[in-house]
This record gives C-alpha cells, structure tokens and sequence, in this order.
C-alpha cells in the first residue's frame, strides 16, 4: 500500500525516608536555614511557533520563582531521547510521537493540546512546479517521521498520485532549505521557520495543512509518576501558558516581538507563520480533553489507523488512558 511503502523509506531510524532524615529536615526548618530548593519541573521542546508561548511565559516572568525549567533542542527526535531517558519530564510532541512513546513503557499522559497545525505544515516546490500532479516525477525532501509520511501520503492523495510517481528524498527539517536552494530536491514538507524559509526563496505552497484541519496536533506530555507527584509544578506551567497566550492575543505584536528571534523570523513572518496554528484556550482544553469536543479524538483515531496499518504500531492506542484532563480543569 502507498502509505506503507512511504513509512518504509522514511523509518530508517528513528519513599522510604529514613528517621534521621526526617530530624534533619525538621531540624533545618526549626533553625531558620534556607530551605532545599524544589527540584526542578524539566520541560522539553525543539523549534516550532506553536511551543512559543512557553518562552514568551518565561520572558515576561511568568514562571519565576516556580520550578519550571524549559530546556531547548534542535530537533524532536532529540526531545524524545531525553524524555525516554528521563532527563526531561515533560516534552512538546506531535501526537505520533506521543503514540510510538505509548507502544512502550513510557507512559505519556496529555495534558494540554497546543495547536491544531492550520497550514503552518506545508508542502513546498520550486516555482515551475504550479499543480500537486506536477510532482510526477520528482524529489520529495520529507523528515524521517510518522507525520512526514502521513502528511505526504494525504497530499498524494489529493493530487491523485502514489508515492511510485515521486522519488522520496529522506531529510531532517533542518537540512530542508540547503537541499532545496541547492536543487537537491524539488519540493520538501516542512514546516516554520523553515517554511517562510522556502517561502522566501521563491518556493510555492501545494498542499498544507489547513486542507486536512484537525489532524496534526502538537500536545503536551508528561509521565503518570510526574503527573502524580509533581501536580503544583504542572499547574504552574499551564496557568504560565495560558497567561502568555492571553498576553499575545491582546498585544499580538508586542509579544510577536518576544518571541519572533527564538524562531530566527522576524516580527512580521512570525505573526503570519501563527496565522497557520490555531491554539485553544482554557476551556477549548478542557472540552478536548475531556472529550466533550470529538476534534481531537477524531484525528487521533485517523492518525492510528495510519500508523497500524503501516506497521508503525502493532494494536491500537487505547487514547482514552492517555489523556489528562485533571491539571487543565484545577485552573481558575
């Protein structure tokens, strides 16, 4: 089947206390002494618009003197190694990131939906190349993930191709642009920075993601131990986000201004880059994840199918046991 046989080119890789603690730690108390700071809340991310407002949360203060700690990586597959390895305890995923984590021991529970990816996933080709069905023929630079084939196999299908008409170019995101200026390639699925990248050199839009809404989301995980033990820390970090949301959407361009040069856009292409994301809010959360709106459950559900059928899982996610509702719904 094509989707098997794209995921085929593209998957090459991929307490007990003791008693004299316990008088040590009163002991402390009792005599005024600083106090063992909190061990910090990890929170894992590579570069994306979409994650932004976790940094625009900590530029404007928003998580000092909490024990938030955002830690930055070049790449997803990145963020997922530390999160395995238990260096991060939180990550910023795509969702089949969060299902390959959940086909193994790694237990990730969702607790906030991100953005609904509306056209900032894109497929770009050169210039000459005017129509999807103009790709016959020509080479595809895609990431070696489960959403990069999934993306190409639904932009495929809408130009009435197969992956036999195109040659698949396996590349990260972070070797897109060099390929493409270099005609390398002829076209890339890619997503920002990147895609104004390609934008700006003269590339042209095919397909995007705002043709198939609701299906690529980017959540925020943690583990069930971190989601037990740590239940003040993750009420800090998402009343942190919500707060920043708020704070762009009264002063988009102030806070586009904060947060443009983490994503190497300026102003201007950062505002037009979050045009292609739509982020819910507090109560848009709590109805996703409660599941009292089908949108996410929908696309999930779409997206696991894929991923069986590809061979990427062997049984489907049991989706409800991975959502987290409870840290989203103790917000005032």
């Amino acid at each position: 089947m094509t989707a098997f046989r794209i995921v085929c080119l593209l998957t090459r890789r991929w307490s007990f206390v003791s008693h004299f603690a316990i008088y040590l730690s009163s002991a402390i108390l009792l005599t005024g002494c600083t106090e063992i700071p909190n061990e910090p809340l990890k929170v894992g991310t590579n570069v994306w618009p979409g994650y932004e407002c976790l940094y625009l949360a900590r530029d404007l203060g928003y998580y000092d003197g909490s024990a938030i700690r955002l830690v930055e990586y070049t790449s997803a597959s990145e963020v997922i190694r530390a999160y395995k390895n238990k260096i991060i305890d939180v990550a910023a995923l795509t969702m089949d990131e969060v299902f390959l984590l959940a086909r193994g021991d790694e237990s990730p529970r969702i607790t906030l939906v991100m953005d609904y990816s509306n056209g900032g996933d894109a497929l770009i080709a050169t210039p000459e190349i005017k129509t999807l069905g103009d790709l016959k023929g020509k080479r595809i630079g895609v990431e070696t993930t489960a959403l990069g084939a999934y993306f190409l196999t639904r932009a495929l299908e809408k130009g009435g191709l197969t992956e036999r008409d195109i040659t698949i170019v396996p590349l990260e995101v972070n070797e897109h642009k060099a390929a493409f200026l270099e005609k390398r390639i002829d076209a890339a699925v890619t997503f920002d920075p990147v895609r104004t990248e390609l934008l700006n050199s003269g590339g042209k839009i095919l397909f995007d993601s705002s043709k198939i809404s609701g299906e690529i989301v980017d959540v925020l995980v943690v583990r069930d131990e971190v989601l037990n033990r740590r239940r003040e820390d993750l009420h800090s970090l998402l009343a942190g986000w919500f707060k920043a949301l708020d704070y762009y959407r009264k002063k988009p361009l102030e806070a586009a201004g904060r947060m443009a040069p983490r994503e190497g856009l300026t102003g201007e292409e950062f505002t037009e880059s979050m045009k292609g994301l739509f982020i819910p809010d507090v109560n848009e959360n709590r109805a996703i994840l409660d599941e009292t709106d089908p949108k996410l459950i929908d696309g999930m559900n779409r997206l696991a199918r894929f991923m069986v059928e590809t061979n990427l899982l062997q049984n489907q996610i049991n989706l409800e046991k991975i959502l987290a509702p409870g840290p989203v719904k103790d917000l005032k």
